[in-house]
């Protein structure tokens, strides 16, 4: 059970329809979609995590996880729009992070900080060895995020073994197409914080970009094994829960 306060923020898990409705709201609001809320098939079977602000209760962060295994990675929401088969061999407990969002009103670096340290405590309570989701760059449009995309391929992208294969209609396939030595100042400016975070944790990413129209988004497949972690990170981000 994920429950803890820190600084001017608490952390807990959904348990009511209010709960719910708080975090479709947000989502709405962070995706540019209707206001009645975002909410998919996929929410009855993940734990979402809530973060509010102490001062006045409001939902600033909210994000869903969703545990499975290897044998059940085409139930995966981010199997609608990735080829996933080489993922079916994984050993060991995955989590998929999906509708992650801050409250874009806000700007506190913070409640990132404290949303992986919720993560932690969920991957350590679950023992879990893989997390994954989609790591989105807003809108559809390619052109400023050239050097992003070719640091990811320059050092990010995952294992042959684990690689995920193209499924969606409209895809960007950066590995293949990028020649360009990446502004590493750009690309890091351009990169989104969550993907970033995943970076800096040992994570790696599809070597092409799925094109959601829906979404207004951008997106790559990222996972991260929660072995190769540098252990100070993973001390940072227990004491976050701690």
């Amino acid at each position: 059970m994920i429950s803890f306060q820190k600084g001017r923020y608490t952390v807990r898990q959904a348990h009511t329809a209010c709960d719910m409705q708080a975090a479709r709201q947000l989502r709405a609001r962070c995706f540019g979609l209707e206001q009645g809320g975002d909410s998919d098939a996929y929410d009855q079977a993940c734990t979402h995590v809530l973060i509010h602000s102490i001062v006045d209760d409001a939902l600033v962060c909210c994000f869903r996880m969703m545990p499975l295994t290897g044998a059940e990675i085409s139930q995966s929401y981010s199997a609608q729009f990735y080829e996933l088969g080489a993922l079916a061999a994984y050993e060991g407990k995955m989590v998929e992070m999906g509708r992650f969002c801050i409250d874009p009103d806000l700007n506190d670096p913070d409640v990132l900080r404290i949303a992986w340290g919720a993560m932690a405590a969920y991957v350590d309570d679950n023992a879990v060895t893989l997390l994954f989701g989609c790591s989105s760059f807003d809108g559809t449009e390619t052109a400023d995020y050239l050097d992003a995309f070719a640091i990811l391929k320059a050092h990010h992208l995952a294992p042959k073994r684990w690689l995920p294969r193209v499924k969606a209609p409209t895809v960007f396939k950066y590995a293949a197409r990028l020649r360009r030595k990446p502004d590493v100042k750009k690309a890091m400016l351009r990169m989104p914080p969550l993907l970033r975070t995943y970076l800096m944790m040992g994570g790696w990413v599809s070597d092409h970009a799925v094109v959601d129209q829906q979404m207004n988004t951008l997106h790559v497949f990222t996972g991260v094994e929660i072995r190769a972690i540098p252990p100070a990170r993973k001390r940072l981000l227990r004491a976050v829960a701690g």
